[in-house]
């Protein structure tokens, strides 16, 4: 396997978008769930995260395939499949809807949501890979504002950023 880490850089200036690897990396979340699966983001909205409109993914929806799921959507899907799922965002109005949503389901035994008014960093990362970089989970994080997302498969690289993680966030509420 090539471990060669790949950045992406998104914006209007070079016309590519973060959409397509995000909504693969849910995807193999939901489809084989890490042990532990971390989201860490000073502002978060749910925005769209899997878009669904020409039925690619009907056969992993089930009976009634929505046309597109959200962040919040994909995260509890992480959770109710295994995976523990840890969401750390800054304790702001913006980000409020979208953790509170998540609060909402009751998965406290795997949904694990925290709020640290110094947090800056920004990353999602499972088992076996991690997508880092200067991107908010925002509309304008994701679809707007030029940034750079580096994507990383395999190596150690996953596994040392979960136990960073984990030290600064598992425990603390």
């Amino acid at each position: 396997m090539d471990l060669t880490p790949r950045t992406l850089r998104t914006g209007a200036k070079t016309g590519l978008s973060v959409d397509s690897l995000l909504a693969a990396a849910l995807m193999a979340e939901i489809l084989s769930p890490s042990r532990e699966l971390w989201l860490v983001s000073p502002w978060i909205t749910d925005v769209r995260v899997i878009d669904n409109r020409h039925g690619s993914f009907d056969a992993l929806f089930g009976d009634t395939p929505p046309h597109a799921w959200r962040l919040s959507d994909a995260l509890l899907r992480a959770a109710g499949a295994g995976s523990d799922v840890y969401v750390v965002a800054r304790p702001d109005s913006h980000n409020e809807p979208f953790l509170r949503r998540l609060e909402a389901a009751r998965l406290d035994d795997t949904l694990h949501v925290r709020r640290d008014a110094d947090v800056h960093e920004k990353t999602l990362c499972g088992q076996e890979w991690l997508l880092t970089g200067s991107m908010n989970y925002t509309v304008r994080g994701m679809s707007r504002n030029d940034e750079a997302i580096i994507y990383k498969v395999g190596g150690p690289d996953a596994g040392q950023a979960r136990l960073d993680l984990a030290q600064r966030w598992r425990s603390g509420s």
